[in-house]
């Protein structure tokens, strides 16, 4: 493959994430409703900080569920969450139940909506532009809980530029269609793993920490693509496939944070978890997909240019990521 074409590539991206100060994607807010008996039910409404200007979203209930107690707000540094009880006047079950989010159409922020039954059954989807109401069903439907996690998997990994700039360093790195198979397996296997077992709750990591840790294996990826004219190739060219592995793993957990945010679903957790990561892979896959086929359109045009201006997007990439580590430390201290 010839390496011009993806240097335009990371030029171009570089220049588009540039623009985004954070490097986070805008993560979606939760609806829960927890079915309490008797038609009252306990609200959550959970939106993150981070929004478009003049996005102004808020759940609609069924009036015959109006409040009974005024929202109480929980906030942390990412979000803020308001809880308060309804209560249904017809005394009827949520199921049948028509619930909306207004405001979607003018913000890129999904809902996961979650009710809680009566009998403990868990009914879930995902509102967006263009499909912002839900009726509850009586029971849930699996293709449901599918097509939402796929979808807000897809959606985390290309609103994800630190995750998307370390695939780009990977393919910028690796010379050849067998070693970049190789090499973006490896990473995807990585981060597979522990996007399951922190998601389960098997072990637990500090979430700063990991953030951190993920802008670094950004910088240190840009730093080896800086240093191609070494005498003897380093570990990381002449095995990227054991590094994108270790670095996979880092990054499985940023992922699983986001998903720690969202929920699963108690009733259908291993098809949620194996949908968010479907998701995370088709736009892995897609992403590549798009660098590759400028490669291909663009051939050796650029082969000419010093070695210097080559170099620029390696130079773009760890700038953003030695940015994004300093930010993260400096938002512990």
């Amino acid at each position: 493959m010839p390496r011009s074409g993806p240097l335009l590539a990371a030029i171009l991206m570089g220049l588009t994430l540039a623009t985004a100060a954070h490097a986070h994607p805008l993560a979606p807010a939760l609806l829960e409703i927890e079915s309490q008996g008797e038609g009252r039910a306990e609200i959550a409404w959970k939106t993150s900080r981070l929004r478009p200007r003049g996005a102004d979203i808020r759940p609609q209930l069924p009036q015959a569920c109006p409040p009974i107690s005024d929202p109480v707000p929980d906030e942390d540094e990412q979000s803020v969450t308001l809880r308060w009880l309804v209560e249904c006047t017809d005394g009827e079950s949520w199921v049948g139940r028509r619930i909306a989010v207004r405001g979607l159409e003018a913000t890129r922020i999904d809902v996961l909506v979650r009710v809680t039954l009566g009998d403990g059954r868990v009914v879930s989807t995902v509102l967006r532009a263009g499909d912002s109401e839900f009726e509850i069903p009586a029971r849930p439907e699996k293709i449901q809980v599918l097509e939402a996690y796929t979808g807000l998997g897809f959606e985390h990994i290309l609103t994800g530029p630190d995750h998307l700039l370390f695939v780009l360093g990977l393919v910028l790195l690796v010379v050849g269609a067998r070693p970049l198979v190789k090499t973006v397996t490896a990473f995807t296997v990585g981060h597979s793993l522990t996007l399951s077992i922190v998601a389960l709750g098997l072990v637990r990591v500090p979430s700063a920490l990991i953030e951190i840790l993920i802008a670094a294996s950004v910088l240190l990826l840009a730093v080896e693509l800086t240093a191609a004219d070494k005498p003897k190739p380093s570990l990381l060219r002449r095995k990227p496939w054991l590094m994108a592995f270790g670095f996979g793993l880092l990054h499985g957990m940023g992922f699983a944070g986001a998903l720690a945010e969202i929920g699963l679903p108690d009733d259908e957790i291993p098809l949620a978890l194996f949908a968010f990561n479907v998701g995370i892979e088709l736009g892995q896959l897609a992403f590549v997909a798009v660098i590759l086929l400028v490669a291909a359109a663009l051939g050796g045009r650029l082969a000419t240019l010093p070695g210097w201006l080559q170099r620029t997007p390696a130079y773009a990439i760890g700038s953003l990521a030695a940015y994004w580590m300093f930010q993260r430390m400096a938002s512990i201290l």
